[in-house]
């Protein structure tokens, strides 16, 4: 072989040798911590006549900065928002015109920081005092999961489907489902407390030292199940709240008025509802003193609503409720003709007679308005001119025929049409000759107002609740005038609660203080117009309620 070949294959081998050799290099390069950081807001709707915004309390915020990776805002309100391009935007909820200071951290290379802080002003005019009145009660009240209740936790769509986007039509879950197994039956020790600190909406949840993980993201506790589970996790510490409205999907939507509350809950720290999917935002769809429900976009999947529903009752798969199912007085309708007089008399007349609420219908017991027929009580609103008013209709009640305390009352019914109807199926405390409306009290098992179509409403009145106040809750109800479905009250010394086909849609716990605890008789009646029942559609002409049967269980 050549000797300068062999030379330089010797040569060519020791380099190799000496670079193999040589120690790896992990340092990140040059540590610079970021430079030039500057911070740009626009205030939304700002003009000269506007100089802190136009009420919607919206900030346009752009940072930009040499030698970064990412960007976090630090809101003096409680929020943050991480922002890697540096640009986003932020609601200031605080009602009024508020100053607000506004730290900017931007992050580098192996986490150096740098950091900018700028004030600003912005009006919003936005607030629902209701909403935080009812979380807190004024000063602090706890929820839990409304377990007993079907599609107490649920699934659906989020998208422009307004018949579906505002209800959970993939998944709802079973009465205490998730109680089956130790892999999920954490999310019932959830104990979410709302308190009201100055005017400040704090949130704290106490989870009983495991959280109930959505799969998609088991790994922030440490899992790797491939499927939702009950995960240790700290959720301890107090959270900001600040309310806002929504943009949601379902405010899009032309009865969004009946979906949706449009209040949002925003939670500071990355606080959550309970069960864990990524999202510290929720829209309130309902909301009452003891009953509420939230809708929130999943994290990491904008096509995936889900609903979570609470009460302020704990949840307990065996309570000591009253069984009645003893029947002890019914009307099953089977009798065509007029309505059985051993068991219904009438209120005649009109809002004349003391009764009304501004109503436009006189009450008659002509068949034209009240008939049995064809196994069905029809009770028959219409347009005609009738003891002065141009409207006629009917009610029946069981006062003096059947007056009874407590037990479980069943009415399986289809209900009318038309704006301004207002049918309803009620109790009325016995006393009121002499203990006067509303110290007598009031049961409303439904009410409906064709100007709301399908959203039925459950209601107590007493002292404190009389009017546009009383205890309330609503739940929409698809096909309330094309279907039958049983409307339902299980009255007890211990609450009175309202169904709709077995779904619960209000309770309220009963006590000695309260008018619940005495003789009350049934009534039902088509209403017009008047303070609930709203306005009257011109073409309207005449529609009924129609009822299969009503029982009463002991």
């Amino acid at each position: 072989m050549n000797k300068k070949i062999i030379i330089k294959i010797v040569s060519l081998f020791a380099i190799l040798l000496m670079t193999g050799c040589q120690k790896d290099d992990f340092t990140f390069g040059s540590l610079d911590a970021p430079s030039n950081l500057k911070v740009t807001f626009d205030i939304v709707g700002k003009t000269a006549d506007t100089p802190f915004g136009d009420g919607s309390g919206k900030v346009n915020f752009k940072a930009t900065a040499d030698n970064v990776i990412s960007y976090k805002y630090v809101y003096s309100d409680g929020g943050t928002d991480n922002a890697p391009s540096g640009i986003t935007e932020k609601r200031f909820n605080k009602t009024g015109i508020n100053k607000y200071t506004v730290t900017v951290i931007a992050y580098g290379k192996g986490g150096v920081t740098t950091n900018i802080t700028t004030e600003l002003e912005v009006f919003s005019d936005f607030r629902d005092d209701q909403a935080v009145q009812f979380l807190t009660g004024g000063t602090s009240k706890k929820w839990y999961w409304a377990a007993s209740e079907a599609a107490h936790l649920g699934v659906g769509p989020n998208d422009s489907n307004e018949e579906k986007n505002w209800i959970p039509d993939y998944y709802k879950a079973a009465p205490f489902e998730k109680a089956a197994s130790p892999t999920s039956s954490c999310l019932y020790e959830n104990v979410l407390t709302f308190s009201l600190v100055g005017e400040q909406l704090k949130f704290e949840l106490d989870n009983g030292g495991a959280t109930f993980f959505n799969a998609s993201f088991e790994s922030v506790g440490g899992g790797s199940s491939g499927s939702d589970a009950c995960l240790p996790y700290n959720t301890g510490g107090a959270k900001t709240v600040l309310l806002g409205p929504s943009e949601s999907a379902v405010m899009k939507n032309p009865n969004h008025a009946q979906q949706t509350r449009g209040t949002m809950l925003n939670f500071s720290d990355g606080g959550f509802m309970g069960y864990y999917i990524g999202q510290s935002s929720y829209e309130i769809l309902s909301i009452t003193e003891n009953r509420m429900t939230v809708r929130a976009v999943m994290g990491g999947n904008s096509t995936l609503a889900w609903y979570h529903t609470f009460t302020t009752t704990p949840p307990n798969q065996n309570p000591p409720t009253a069984d009645y199912t003893n029947l002890v007085w019914s009307d099953e309708f089977n009798t065509d003709g007029a309505p059985d007089t051993s068991k219904w008399v009438y209120d005649l007349g009109n809002g004349d007679n003391g009764w009304g609420n501004s109503e436009k219908q006189n009450y008659t017991n002509s068949a034209s308005n009240v008939i049995v027929q064809g196994g069905n009580l029809k009770i028959t609103a219409k347009k005609e001119a009738s003891g002065g008013f141009n409207y006629s209709s009917a009610r029946l009640k069981s006062e003096g025929k059947y007056d009874f305390t407590y037990g479980k009352v069943e009415i399986r019914a289809k209900l009318p049409t038309g704006g301004g109807t207002w049918p309803a199926i009620w109790m009325l405390g016995a006393n009121y000759a002499t203990n006067a409306w509303p110290s007598c009290g009031e049961i409303d098992i439904m009410e409906h107002v064709g100007n709301s179509q399908n959203l039925i409403h459950g209601t107590l009145h007493y002292p404190g609740h009389s009017g546009g106040n009383g205890n309330t809750g609503s739940k929409t109800i698809p096909n309330v005038s094309t279907e039958f479905h049983v409307y339902k009250t299980i009255w007890s010394p211990a609450a009175v609660k309202i169904y709709v086909d077995d779904e619960l849609i209000h309770s309220v716990a009963n006590d000695a203080s309260l008018p619940f605890n005495k003789d009350f008789f049934l009534i039902l009646n088509v209403a017009m117009g008047g303070n609930f029942g709203g306005n009257i559609d011109a073409a309207f002409t005449q529609s009924s309620m129609e009822i299969d049967y009503v029982r009463v269980y002991q």
